[in-house]
């Protein structure tokens, strides 16, 4: 059985503003209040993980020894069949140092040129991770394909050349409340929720 949260404050193990952000918005159904490891100037580890449940370990647990709180983690990609599953866990590393993601869909798109194949689908480990040591880990998917040129200016990462199974607007055009209900970080979300968290009856706590 996993181990319930059963405290009120929670690091988000990220200095990714939009993840952050989701990741907040996510949560405020329940009594937690949530703060980031960048605004507790925590540093963000290394992240030599072969996967994407390894990254989000790592972060997890990095974040949950460096605060003494209980830590989540996020670590997510986009995996493109037709590019043997690139950029997947460099997502991030595409689009430079300075993690421009405007260079990095420019690269998937330029590396796509002559594949008929478009197909993609984003990927989200989420650990979930105590100071003791104890983690739990859930994972979740949202299937779909590429276009170009990148339409919206919603969301971030690859959200503007994604669009979902069954829809037709990108992540990056869609409503906020539309993309948390079925993108891959919600997916993931609904099996921790389930397995960790209870609603809070009383209204949620707002992210900080």
């Amino acid at each position: 059985m996993a181990r319930r949260l059963d405290t009120d404050r929670l690091v988000i193990a990220s200095h990714n503003p939009g993840k952050v952000r989701e990741i907040g918005a996510l949560i405020q159904p329940f009594a937690v209040a949530v703060v980031s490891a960048g605004a507790l100037g925590l540093r963000e580890p290394e992240e030599t993980g072969a996967t994407f449940v390894d990254n989000a370990l790592l972060k997890a647990r990095a974040s949950a020894t460096g605060s003494g709180l209980p830590a989540l983690a996020d670590d997510s990609g986009l995996v493109v069949p037709a590019l043997g599953g690139e950029p997947g866990i460099h997502s991030a590393r595409w689009g430079g140092p300075e993690k421009d993601f405007a260079l990095a869909m420019a690269k998937v798109e330029a590396a796509l040129a002559g594949h008929a194949d478009r197909r993609a689908h984003f990927t989200c480990a989420l650990a979930l991770a105590w100071p003791d040591g104890h983690a739990e880990v859930f994972e979740g998917h949202v299937f779909g394909h590429l276009v170009w040129p990148p339409r919206g200016s919603r969301g971030f990462g690859y959200d503007p050349i994604f669009v979902a199974d069954g829809d037709t607007m990108t992540f990056g055009e869609i409503d906020p409340e539309r993309k948390h209900a079925i993108s891959h970080r919600a997916a993931a979300f609904r099996q921790l929720l389930a397995a960790c968290l209870q609603p809070h009856a009383g209204g949620g706590a707002g992210a900080r």
